[in-house]
């Protein structure tokens, strides 16, 4: 009997063990702050802990749990999204030089852009460009109409353009 109690939590532990990297990864990538993905992934891994029985029963528990963070995440964007109002321009990086540093400062200046964009916007754009999610994936993982999943990434996308042709534009005319 102790073996049976001691069953569900190993399995856990185990599963914690091989997926913490991969749900910290996309916790960051949707967060966009190292230390929101931790609270998002300790908040989704307290309840599936809570729900393993069900979880581990899932057609896919990674996918399950994901959308566990997703929640997360939105629930606290909703309760301290009056508190902590986002930057009206994005951080701009300074050119830099061509050791790697380039591209890790382009990342950087990307990933300022997406932390401006409403949160199911960036979640959707998370799911597809970083996790290389189907829409159909994407809609089962966010609760809504596959079509709904284009139209957040699809705006997301239309944003982020009209973002970057405002800065090229108005580079161009501070040259």
């Amino acid at each position: 009997m102790a073996a049976e109690a001691r069953t569900g939590p190993l399995d856990f532990e185990a599963w914690v063990g091989e997926k913490a990297d991969a749900l910290l990864r996309f916790a960051y990538v949707l967060t966009g702050d190292a230390n929101l993905a931790e609270d998002a992934v300790q908040d989704a891994l307290t309840t599936a802990c809570a729900r393993w029985g069900r979880v581990s029963r899932a057609d896919d528990p990674e996918a399950y749990v994901k959308r566990m963070v997703v929640n997360a995440h939105i629930s606290w964007w909703r309760k301290f999204r009056r508190r902590e109002a986002p930057a009206a321009d994005p951080v701009r990086t300074a050119r830099a030089v061509s050791d790697g540093t380039a591209a890790r400062a382009e990342s950087e200046a990307i990933w300022a852009l997406c932390a401006t964009l409403p949160d199911k916007q960036r979640a959707a754009v998370v799911l597809r460009f970083y996790e290389e999610l189907s829409y159909a994936e994407i809609a089962q993982l966010l609760h809504c109409a596959e079509a709904t999943a284009r139209s957040h990434v699809h705006r997301a996308l239309a944003a982020l353009k009209t973002t970057l042709s405002t800065e090229s534009t108005e580079g161009a005319e501070d040259a």
